[in-house]
């Protein structure tokens, strides 16, 4: 367990750098453009601040509203908050907020800023459907993606993205309606840049999708460490998996929150590349290995 955590760690830090190269690409291909210099970026990370402060600190409030989720106290629902009580003691962590979704579809996940600001969703068909040890695994892979900063994370990655659709969209803009006062040999440099202008947003959807994929199979081996039972979370996935319905409020903005995919397993072939979350199949694998 303990080298998939540190194998997960290592492979996101590889694609947080992959989007920070991206964007200072990005970048540099504007300015070089429009002869605008290194302003571009300059005006990309003041932006990017301003989105990061209002993700910061209202993105999981925006994410629990989306998913109609509300919050209940020990008294409405004991049997969910003693769970959540126990393993946040086991894992040295804050009492999260406890959510619930009034939706059939088993499914759950965690949001907020950080581990003191954090709260946890989970749909009651979950609540509903799994066993005491299979809802603690679940719970206990939610909590992992608090402990392990996903949460947040998670936020930066979709500023990122954001951002570099924004950048290409400025640059389809201006190059349509202005274009660039381009020197000699600026043509090849205005051909280099539209290339990689209109291809940088597939990529930066690729490595959202890819950091989520490995923050998950983190969570489930985290979760599976706090329990010491991978066989619940493993067993939790196969009856999901086995419902595999979409929940009524199905949001792209927030599926890569979700313990499994708000959408079911409908992607098949190229468009698995850009799901959020991994083949349930590898995710139960790498539990039952672990046992």
């Amino acid at each position: 367990m303990y080298k998939q955590i540190a194998a997960n760690k290592r492979k996101t830090a590889v694609l947080i750098f992959f989007f920070i190269t991206l964007i200072g690409a990005i970048g540099w291909a504007i300015g070089a453009y429009f002869e605008m210099g290194y302003s571009t970026v300059v005006w990309a990370l003041v932006i990017a601040v301003i989105l990061s402060l209002f993700s910061f600190y209202s993105g999981d409030k925006v994410a629990l509203a989306t998913a109609g989720a509300h919050r209940v106290s020990k008294e409405q629902n004991p049997y969910v908050y003693r769970l959540v009580e126990n393993l946040c003691i086991t894992a040295g962590l804050a009492m999260p907020k406890i959510h619930i979704i009034n939706d059939p579809a088993p499914n759950a996940f965690a949001t907020g800023r950080d581990p003191k600001h954090a709260s946890i969703a989970l749909t009651s068909g979950l609540i509903e459907q799994l066993e005491n040890e299979e809802l603690e695994g679940v719970i206990a892979h939610e909590l992992s993606h608090i402990k392990n900063y996903d949460i947040r994370l998670m936020t930066i990655v979709i500023i990122c993205v954001g951002l570099i659709t924004l950048l290409a969209d400025i640059f389809l803009r201006g190059s349509l309606f202005g274009g660039g006062r381009r020197k000699e040999g600026g043509n090849i440099l205005a051909i280099i840049g539209l290339v990689l202008i209109i291809l940088s947003p597939i990529f930066a959807r690729l490595i959202q999708s890819a950091v989520s994929r490995k923050r998950e199979f983190l969570a489930d081996a985290s979760g599976a460490l706090l329990t010491r039972y991978p066989e619940g979370l493993a067993r939790a996935l196969e009856k999901i998996a086995q419902y595999n319905k979409p929940i009524r409020r199905p949001n792209n903005a927030t599926a890569h929150l979700y313990f499994f995919s708000p959408f079911g397993l409908k992607k098949k072939g190229f468009s698995r590349a850009f799901s959020t979350h991994p083949p349930t199949a590898e995710r139960i694998k790498a539990l039952r290995a672990m046992a």
